[in-house]
Order: C-alpha cells, then sequence, then structure tokens
C-alpha cells in the first residue's frame, strides 16, 4: 500500500509516563502503517527537562512558531515527590503553561461524542467547547505570607517615575496575600483567538466573568471583548449566523447547564481550568476531550486534555496489562495531522484523520472500550479490552 506523504514535518514532543506509552502505540499501531510521517521530534520527559536545564520545552514552543503545527504528549509538572522521585535540581514549571506563555495562546477544549456515552446533563445535544485564556492570573500570581500586624499595599512605579499606591489591607494578625495580573496585549489576543475560532466552526461565542465584583481587573476582559467584537468580528458573525454574548459567569453556568450545547465559552486563566474539567466530566470523561492550543497568528498545538496516568504507568511497569483510555492522545494526532494536511492542502492527510476519528468513535459505539468508559455506556454489551487491544479494534475498522 501506498503511504500518504507529509511535505512539512510537524513538532512532535513527547512526555511522561503512562501516556508515553500510549503515544508510541498510537504511533506504531495507526500512523506510521499509513503514513510516511514527518516529525520534528522534542523529548519533554521530566528527565531531559532536568538534564537540558528546561531548555529542551523553550525549543520545542519556538519549533512550533516555526513550523505552525505541534502535537504533545502529557508531561509532569514537578512537585515536592516529583522532585524526590526524579532527583531533580528544581521544581521545573508546567511544560504546557511555558509553551502557552510563548506562544501567547488560547486553549480550546471540545469533548469526543459518542452515541452511547450520554451526558450526565441529558439535555447536551452538542459539544460545548471551553475556551480558556492561557496567560496570568493565579499561575503568575506573586504570593506573601503576612508574619503579623501591618499593611499591606500595592504599588505601581511607571517607567517615567510615576507612582500609584492604594491599600490592600490593614492586617491586624497574620494572614497571606496574592498579587495577579494581566497584560492588554494577552488580553487582546484571547479574544481574537476566540473570535476567530468561532468563525472557524460556525458556532455562537460566549464570553463570562465576575466583572460586578472585579470592577477593574475583570471588567477589562469585557471591555476589550466587546471592543473586538464591534470593530472586527460583528459583520463577519452576523453573515455567518452566529452571536457573540456576555454575562456574568453565575448567570453562564446556569445557561450552561440548561443549554443544548453547541457554542464556545470563553473564560478566564482559572474559571477555563476548572470549567474545561466539569464539562469533560459531564459529558463522559476527560480522556474523551480534545486540547488545541492556537496563537493569534495561527500556530497550533494539539495534545491530551489529561495527566499522565501514573497509577496505570506504574502496573505497566510490573507487567500488567492496563485499560488506559487512548483516545485523547489519538484525537491530539489526528487533530495535528489534520491541521498539517489543511495548511499544506495535502487533502488526503487531512481525510485520513478524520477517517481515523470516526473510526475510533464507532470502536466505542460497537461496544469496544476501555476500562473507564465501561460504567458509563448505555445502550450497547461493553467489551472490556487493554489499550493496545483498544487501538487494534480502530486498525480493524480503519
Amino acid at each position: 500500500m501506498n503511504k500518504i506523504q507529509m511535505s512539512v514535518p510537524l513538532v512532535e514532543i513527547d512526555g511522561d509516563e503512562m501516556t508515553r506509552i500510549l503515544w508510541r502505540q498510537v504511533k506504531e499501531e495507526l500512523l506510521l502503517p499509513y503514513i510516511n510521517l514527518k516529525t520534528e521530534y522534542y523529548d519533554l520527559s521530566l528527565k531531559e527537562r532536568e538534564r537540558t536545564g528546561d531548555q529542551v520545552t523553550v525549543k520545542a514552543a519556538m519549533a512550533i512558531r516555526e513550523r505552525g503545527v505541534g502535537v504533545k504528549c502529557a508531561t509532569i509538572t514537578p512537585n515536592a515527590q516529583r522532585m524526590e522521585e526524579y532527583h531533580l535540581t528544581q521544581m521545573w514549571k508546567s511544560p504546557n503553561g511555558t509553551i502557552r506563555s510563548l506562544l501567547d495562546g488560547t486553549v480550546f477544549r471540545t469533548p469526543i461524542l459518542a452515541s452511547c456515552i450520554r451526558p450526565v446533563v441529558r439535555n447536551w445535544k452538542r459539544p460545548i467547547t471551553i475556551a480558556r485564556h492561557a496567560y496570568g492570573d493565579v499561575y503568575r500570581a506573586t504570593e506573601v505570607r503576612v508574619p503579623g500586624e501591618g499593611r499591606a499595599e500595592l504599588l505601581f512605579t511607571g517607567a517615567d517615575g510615576m507612582l500609584i499606591r492604594q491599600t490592600v489591607y490593614d492586617f491586624e494578625g497574620a494572614g497571606v496575600m496574592q498579587a495577579q495580573y494581566n497584560k492588554d496585549a494577552s488580553i487582546f489576543s484571547f479574544a481574537r483567538s476566540c473570535f476567530q475560532f468561532a468563525l472557524d466552526r460556525g458556532e455562537p461565542l460566549w464570553f463570562s466573568t465576575k466583572d460586578t465584583i472585579s470592577k477593574t481587573y475583570d471588567h477589562r476582559f469585557k471591555d476589550v471583548f466587546a471592543e473586538i467584537y464591534e470593530t472586527e468580528y460583528k459583520a463577519a458573525f452576523e453573515a455567518a449566523g452566529i452571536h457573540y454574548f456576555y454575562t456574568l459567569i453565575d448567570d453562564a453556568v446556569a445557561r450552561v447547564v440548561r443549554s443544548e450545547g453547541g457554542f464556545i465559552w470563553a473564560l478566564k486563566n482559572y474559571d477555563g481550568d476548572v470549567m474545561s474539567d466539569m464539562v469533560s466530566t459531564a459529558f463522559g470523561s476527560l480522556a474523551m476531550m480534545t486540547s488545541v492550543l492556537v496563537s493569534p497568528d495561527g500556530k497550533y498545538e494539539y495534545e491530551a486534555a489529561h495527566g499522565t496516568v501514573t497509577k496505570h504507568y506504574h502496573r505497566y511497569l510490573k507487567g500488567e496489562a492496563v485499560s488506559t483510555n487512548p483516545m485523547a492522545t489519538l484525537f491530539a494526532w489526528t487533530g495535528a495531522i489534520g491541521k498539517r494536511g489543511e495548511l499544506d492542502g495535502n487533502k488526503p492527510l487531512t481525510a485520513f484523520a478524520r477517517r481515523l476519528e470516526n473510526a475510533a468513535v464507532r470502536t466505542i459505539e460497537d461496544g469496544v472500550m476501555t476500562k473507564d468508559l465501561a460504567g458509563i455506556c448505555e445502550g450497547v454489551t461493553a467489551r472490556t479490552v487493554d489499550s493496545l487491544a483498544f487501538l487494534s479494534a480502530v486498525r480493524q475498522r480503519l
């Protein structure tokens, strides 16, 4: 059989633990037999990040800026336990956070639907995509443990010497405090990415914050979205028959639960982190969630939305067969391959990505699935298989 050719490589970013095993299995079982796969490879395993002083993460992000499309395996963000386990010299930052910052991107996460897995919210009929601003806020916050009585102040010193000083709180005893920030440039990039993604998908865009309480910080986000919509996207949205909608996050949560889905919900960094987990769980599983980082200048990084599945990895090392769901990893690959084909005008490559996705979903709908889905599927007799057997079943249908 003639393999599908690629003219431009995509950036391949390998990761850690069980997802690293799934990464190799997906390539060997479902990609390499059919595609003359061209990739620019970067190893972001924790050991390699330690060896390179985390410079490999920066190089991977720069490669995506150059090549336009990347696909990333799940990676470990170390805590104190991981520092000891891997003998690290420091607690390296999240690779996802580093890449998001360098690409100035927005993360879009969408559930993978199968007819035999009904959402917990029964009126949800179409996917809900979470658009998460991937910069600043609590993830870049500066924190202080207040030892005792005293005054906490917020101070800004301008480049021209201008001073802005506000009292935060007069502490009568010990406590804690935290300062967050964001940048106009990043907020504008976030808004444009969301509006463009909504246009590309042909779906309405919702945005919500808590601007009634955060009258400067959150209100700035609201104002930027309104400005970008009115000056750059309103006509295109109206022509496409879709709309932009803003509401307070309290109201948005109620509306989302009552909706049928089929829209993109844009949220600030922490809100998007939490709500994407909520939406993915309500639709079935975090392993049934696509995730793509999109930069304002059209660079794409596809990844699994979940972690490295540590418990399964330890069982795998003992020689046990594990039933880890590879769907999110598989869809990271198909997303990147499909986008590479789209950007390069390579129709066979894009068509293959869509066929592979359909085969994977049909495998689940036929009742062949990993253990995590067996307890939530309806209308079919579930046959639980291990990860490699599931990929083999997908290949049969492909």
